[in-house]
């Protein structure tokens, strides 16, 4: 039993480590690790930015586009874990040109340990799953990629802001296409998911090259009635205006160079940044800002100045190309912003790429292995516990019986053809094997009669007349022996009762634990597509699978033994009654005496 124990805790210890190495589906013939790091060798975000899109930039020198759909259809973004998948939104898959613009919602970027994903491809028939409403948080209420060409550029958050003017398309922007200003303002719609409230808090982040630095060059412009929030640059250096006051000089931008600018407002306080660190900082609240906003140039009065009062001093429009605008109804973290920053550039610094992985042919059964979660392998690990201990008891009991068996079979045979002969011979003339004694619970009835027997002639019984009450201690020995026999042979066979009823309400509560945890995830994630899901369902079915596995056999191993121990035990029964009543026979009080030896008693 010990040797079939560190066997199965062998096997779980070589599983287990193998979980790292799991396939999330079998349809997906490849897969690139894709390795997040915010840490100082790498992107250096200095604090944990929490969910953010990270942009996931392919192009020929970190992958060879070869077994992956035209469209990008098939590509998937699953955790380390190997079962969450994330969301994604493909801005841009152009195999022939050797690139492709992927953004990942990666639930949580940290500026300590380093996180892997895992980019699958290779299913020519997987859907089409990208969707920007699902891959941007909820607090984004646009965002803008500019990747349709000359219309209005289209919000890819669920708000739908899509821009009210066309854009003129650039391309070779920062990440693939954007939009040249310069012509005109870009207007934005006036919804009510882009009102801002008096106090209230806004992030605005924009990439921007200048083709000049002109004086009073506004960017991002919204004015309502006397409130006022302008973002631009005045001769190469960044500001922030809010009802007029401006921010100090801070960092400036160069001309014909990509900058990343964002602007944070939240309570008192305006901060600017420039590169995603901070740049300047402006003491004021946000005004309530319910109009139209303006890209590019400024934007025009709520309502014309009253009569009498000073005119607005207006903005030079920004000469220039613009790329990926977004606004957040929430003050984004510092962290956010520089991990911004540092992934969309054309040197990332935040998402490194492993070699492309194939996998090699694992079956179904394997991946919803692979798919198990801790507890789930918990669980299985403690059902093969069970099963190899039901298993180590009924090869045992079986081989133990078997010999019993057939070792009863050879005495009995020895005991018969020893009829007419002294009850005592077999013990006297050594004729029965030694192994048949060693085995066989008859013998061990066998020797316990003759034992007493034998006391009673040492104490000066008279054996050729034995009384009944003799005959009756004696049967009463056998008995005794025959109880412990049967007791020996159910030894352990509790163990296989209890696994034949336990096992299957383990395997249950495996299920159930892993279905709630399934849920969990797959809410946590924000992804309830059948992909997400399926996986982790499998694998805790399997926990049911596994307790019905061990119990089945545990089942019919018992009821096999049983019947084989029942077996025996009648045997011995009929031993007994065999034994007392050629005892009676032969050397009872009342037993017939040959003719010739009562004519010489006459």
């Amino acid at each position: 039993m010990r040797r079939l124990l560190f066997i199965a805790l062998t096997l779980l210890s070589t599983l287990l480590p193998g979980l790292a190495h799991a396939w999330w589906q079998a349809e997906w013939a490849y897969r690139k690790p894709v390795t997040i790091d915010g840490g100082p060798q790498a992107g250096a975000i200095g604090s944990d930015a929490g969910r953010v899109p990270v942009l996931v930039r392919l192009h020929t020198g970190n992958f060879k586009f070869e077994g992956v759909s035209e469209t990008g259809a098939d590509l998937r973004f699953v955790a380390g874990d190997d079962k969450t998948v994330l969301n994604h939104q493909i801005e841009q898959f152009d195999p022939l040109l050797g690139i492709a613009l992927i953004w990942v919602d990666v639930p949580n970027v940290s500026a300590g340990t380093p996180q892997k994903l895992w980019m699958y491809y290779g299913n020519p028939k997987a859907p089409a799953s990208g969707n920007g409403q699902r891959s941007f948080d909820p607090d984004y209420t646009l965002v803008y990629h500019f990747a349709e060409g000359a219309v209005p550029p289209r919000d890819t958050t669920a708000y739908g802001n899509n821009g009210q003017t066309a854009a003129v398309p650039v391309e070779g922007t920062v990440i693939g296409k954007g939009a040249q200003l310069g012509n005109g303002a870009l207007m934005l719609p006036a919804t009510p998911s882009l009102a801002v409230t008096a106090g209230g808090t806004l992030t605005f982040s924009a990439w921007i090259k200048p083709d000049s630095l002109g004086a009073r060059q506004a960017i991002y412009a919204r004015r309502d009635d006397a409130g006022e929030l302008v973002v631009g640059i005045d001769q190469g250096v960044p500001f922030v205006q809010v009802n007029g006051q401006r921010s100090t000089p801070g960092q400036p931008v160069q001309a014909g160079q990509w900058s990343h600018l964002a602007v944070k407002a939240e309570g008192d306080s305006v901060a600017l940044y420039v590169g995603g660190r901070p740049a300047v900082s402006l003491a004021a609240k946000l005004p309530a800002l319910n109009t139209a906003a303006a890209l590019g140039a400024d934007a025009p009065a709520a309502a014309p100045a009253a009569p009498g009062a000073a005119p607005v001093a207006g903005f030079a429009p920004f000469t220039g190309a613009i790329d990926e605008v977004r606004l957040s109804k929430v003050a984004r973290p510092d962290a956010l912003l520089l991990a911004d920053a540092v992934s969309q550039g054309a040197e990332s610094r935040l998402a490194a790429f492993g070699p492309d992985e194939q996998q090699a042919g694992k079956s179904h059964f394997g991946f919803i292995l692979a798919a198990m979660p801790l507890d789930a392998w918990i669980v299985v690990g403690l059902l093969g516990l069970m099963m190899a201990l039901s298993w180590a008891i009924m090869i045992g009991k079986g081989r133990n019986f078997g010999a019993t068996s057939r070792a009863n079979a050879t005495f009995i045979e020895h005991f018969r053809e020893a009829a007419g002969a002294p009850l005592d011979r077999l013990a006297t003339n050594n004729t029965v094997p030694q192994e048949v004694r060693a085995d066989s619970s008859l013998w061990r009835l066998y020797e316990v009669a003759i034992e007493e027997m034998r006391r009673r002639h040492d104490r000066g019984y008279d054996l050729n007349a034995v009384s009944a009450s003799t005959i009756g201690a004696i049967r009463a020995a056998m008995d005794g022996v025959m109880v412990r026999e049967t007791e020996r042979m159910s030894k352990r066979m509790n163990w296989l009762s209890t696994t034949i009823e336990g096992a299957p309400y383990v395997g249950l509560f495996g299920t159930v634990i892993g279905i709630m945890l399934v849920f969990v995830v797959a809410a946590m994630a924000g992804a309830v597509d059948i992909n997400s899901v399926a996986p982790g369902m499998a694998a805790a079915l399997l926990c049911t699978a596994a307790g019905l596995g061990v119990a089945i056999p545990a089942l019919f191993g018992y009821n096999w033994l049983a019947s084989r121990s029942d077996a025996i035990g009648a045997d011995m029964a009929v031993f007994v009654d065999e034994f007392v009543t050629r005892l009676a026979e032969e050397q009872g009080e009342g037993r017939s005496l040959p003719v010739a030896v009562q004519a010489r008693r006459a």
